[in-house]
């Protein structure tokens, strides 16, 4: 297993990383000291687990946990606060260490971690596919801060350089991403559209004489000749 520790406190993560250092079936560890550089982790070092702390700074582990990308890595919180108990299993979490923890209990949660990852496997090549569930909300950095975007509030999606155009009624900010890797993120309810933007098919009103969608707020999306047919396919089955 490769194992992703996130902590925004130094010493917590050297804890961690020594207890974890024993397991002879992790065969990499990394770690991360906020939410931001977490994320950016899960993508270049692709761990099979994260340890999560929940209380850090700019985005919290709760966060973090509903915008990792799917099939998300398994996800065990290791907070010194109980009161997110709760809201960390609705988050899918596996297990939930509360610190100061000992030997003997992250051993458990390591077990739950062994079972998981098998049964992924398993899962896997019985249904390859079928394990990711889309994402519930968008990390976009911004200066000075990061804003949290629900995709239940994004309308339409237009590509921009490196970036994608998160199109909502409060802004469009802007997510450095490929479209495509998001449309494979965010499930069906978004449909490509056009080679540069994809469109929120149950807001799509009606394709207007110039050929381009018009959404329920009268907001416009350009249509390409390509997609016309699969667009007009979809929206007849929706």
């Amino acid at each position: 297993m490769r194992i992703l520790i996130v902590d925004d406190e130094r010493p917590a993560r050297d804890k961690l990383r020594r207890m974890l250092a024993h397991e002879t079936d992790i065969t990499a560890i990394e770690e991360a000291r906020d939410g931001v550089e977490a994320l950016e982790k899960v993508g270049t070092f692709a761990p099979h687990a994260i340890f999560l702390d929940v209380q850090m700074p700019e985005v919290s582990g709760l966060e973090v946990a509903a915008s990792l990308p799917h099939p998300a890595p398994l996800v065990v919180f290791a907070t010194a606060f109980d009161e997110y108990a709760i809201p960390a299993f609705d988050a899918n979490a596996i297990d939930y260490l509360l610190k100061p923890f000992d030997a003997a209990r992250l051993q458990r949660a390591m077990q739950r971690l062994r079972e998981r990852v098998a049964s992924r496997a398993a899962q896997s090549e019985n249904a390859p596919g079928a394990l990711g569930l889309p994402l519930r909300q968008l990390l976009v950095n911004e200066r000075g801060g990061t804003r949290v975007v629900p995709v239940a509030d994004i309308q339409w999606l237009e590509t921009a350089d490196n970036y994608v155009v998160l199109h909502t009624a409060q802004g469009a900010p802007l997510l450095r991403q490929t479209l495509t890797d998001l449309l494979d993120s965010l499930g069906s309810q978004f449909v490509r559209c056009h080679r540069r933007a994809a469109v929120r098919l149950a807001l799509v009103d009606k394709v207007d004489q110039q050929g381009q969608l018009v959404l329920r707020n009268g907001a416009l999306v350009p249509l390409g000749r390509n997609f016309k047919t699969a667009i007009l396919d979809a929206l007849a089955h929706r």
